[in-house]
């Protein structure tokens, strides 16, 4: 989508491609089966959707499992057991426990955990109390009045801790995510939004080389509002769905994102 979106798009690939390298002791420092795999699908080319060795050992096994399962299959290796993968250690080391992510200050009603009681069901997500349906980009006659206006904000806060300082930076990127999506689905990209893993990297790389991350944010923002007033989008970029609500979390009470690392999707509630 023209300027704008080459630029948003290029800070995510850019930081994809420092992700995707792997260790030159990836193998040597892999615990796990599931870890050994995570290795051999970069080492063969076929991780271009794949966090970085790092963030990819802070998930659970079951979803390293995930997105593990459909590069595995393109290569042809068969899938080791998710459910004991985590227990076979050649190191004497124990893994690095997951980090904890804070719970939003609004969970809403289909936080992961919380997801029993709704289904996905293609671009709808249905729970007991309201259902939420696929976010696609909107055209600006579908826009609330002066969303494209300069003066519409994205608005994150500057982070002003200590960058070492993991649960801080997580609780910070928690919160200025929480923001972000529902600013793209104002502003009509619902279809065009960052996974938070691609939020997170941006983050580390931006403020790693001293640039401040809320405020390249604010540019790429301000410079989709522009292309935006002039340029037509597609509604959608890909036929592609999430598989599982595993992958979901909620932002609000509104909207809940679900993302596979490589892919993102945004559900908005039916009735908003």
């Amino acid at each position: 989508m023209s300027r704008s979106r080459a630029l948003w798009l290029a800070l995510v690939l850019g930081l994809a491609s420092q992700s995707l390298v792997a260790d030159e002791n990836c193998q040597q420092s892999a615990r796990t089966d599931l870890e050994r795999l995570y290795c051999q699908v970069i080492a063969e080319g076929a991780g271009q959707n794949l966090p970085s060795q790092a963030d990819f050992r802070r998930n659970d096994p079951e979803v390293q499992a995930l997105l593990l399962r459909g590069p595995a299959r393109r290569l042809g290796i068969q899938m080791p057991d998710a459910e004991g993968a985590s227990d076979r250690l050649e190191s004497p080391v124990a893994a690095r426990p997951a980090e904890p992510v804070p719970e939003s200050r609004d969970p809403g009603p289909a936080r992961r955990g919380r997801l029993s009681d709704c289904r996905l069901e293609g671009e709808r997500i249905t729970c007991p109390d309201r259902n939420f349906d696929l976010a696609l980009n909107r055209p600006n006659s579908e826009l609330a009045p002066g969303v494209l206006a300069r003066d519409n904000r994205l608005g994150l806060n500057a982070y002003e801790g200590d960058l070492a300082n993991e649960t801080a930076v997580r609780r910070y990127l928690s919160d200025a995510y929480d923001r972000y999506i529902p600013k793209m689905v104002e502003i009509g990209l619902g279809a065009n939004t960052m996974s938070f893993t691609a939020f997170y990297n941006a983050f580390q790389t931006l403020e790693g080389g001293g640039v401040n991350f809320a405020g390249r944010m604010e540019q790429t923002f301000q410079l989709l509002k522009q292309d935006k007033q002039s340029l037509a989008v597609k509604a959608r970029y890909h036929e592609e769905l999430p598989d599982n609500l595993f992958l979901c979390d909620a932002v609000n009470r509104d909207i809940i994102v679900c993302d596979n690392v490589g892919t993102n999707w945004v559900f908005v509630r039916s009735d908003r």
